[in-house]
């Protein structure tokens, strides 16, 4: 049985105070509600390593939202995947939707950022999905699948097997709208499918696919509860501790309808 993830990108949002006061509160409202799925958040760069500090007592993991491509050198403001690593990172967001839209990420240099993640042992959860225009003249399935055979161009089942997919609708992301449930339980589907026809039936059944996409506490439920959503990639509701632990608690409660 796949385990249930949830995953809090914090995005470009809390101070170093901040940070110090949101895990403390995370560790008391999650308490021992994630015994049994796996609970990351991703802090924006300065606070990874204080993060980090506060975490190593609890089963909250630690992850970043970006990489470079490149393992040192001259790429003012970069951050390697090393670097996250050795701030106690051990997880990464790659080819987030913001960095394709406002950074021009292509599923070419996202592709680098995956191997990149995966030689320091990071594990990458990796992002794709399909703007409103897309979606609205029928060409989800064909970006969609596009986008997964971009990203994992040119890599082996077992590198695959060490990411997890995060199927992210541009148009659901901080909107307050979001695809339901049926449909978000559709394009995994058809990503699972991806995977089984370019690697095999096993790697596509075990791989963790998580909606990200306005996950919120009203809707969390719902949508874990489809067969093909193994968790959410959290964005706003990540920044409050009482919501984010409520869709946690509404993962651990989906994990028991599979077990």
């Amino acid at each position: 049985m796949r385990k249930k993830v949830v995953v809090g990108n914090w995005k470009m949002n809390k101070d170093l105070r901040e940070t110090v006061a949101l895990i403390s509160e995370l560790k008391k409202s999650l308490g021992s509600k994630i015994e049994d799925i796996g609970v990351v958040i991703c802090p924006q760069f300065p606070s990874l390593a204080v993060a980090y500090s506060l975490l190593k007592d609890s089963k909250i993991a630690l992850g970043a939202q970006n990489l470079s491509q490149h393992s040192d050198g001259a790429y003012t403001g970069e951050v390697s995947g090393a670097m996250l690593r050795s701030a106690g990172c051990q997880y990464v967001i790659v080819g987030h939707s913001e960095r394709r839209q406002y950074f021009k990420e292509s599923d070419v240099l996202v592709n680098a950022k995956i191997k990149s993640a995966l030689k320091e042992n990071l594990i990458p959860i990796v992002c794709v999905g399909e703007t409103l225009a897309e979606r609205e003249t029928g060409s989800t399935h064909t970006i969609v699948t596009a986008q997964v055979e971009g990203v994992f161009h040119d890599m082996t089942a077992e590198d695959v097997q060490k990411t997890i997919v995060a199927y992210e609708p541009v148009w659901a992301i901080g909107t307050g709208k979001n695809a339901t449930p049926e449909q978000a339980n559709e394009v995994h589907r058809l990503i699972r499918e991806i995977i089984r026809k370019k690697y095999s039936k096993p790697l596509a059944e075990g791989m963790i696919i998580l909606y990200g996409g306005s996950v919120n506490e009203k809707n969390a439920s719902s949508l874990f509860s489809q067969a093909n959503i193994d968790g959410g990639l959290v964005g706003g509701a990540s920044l409050k501790s009482e919501t984010f632990a409520a869709i946690a608690r509404a993962a651990a409660d989906a994990m028991r309808l599979f077990a």
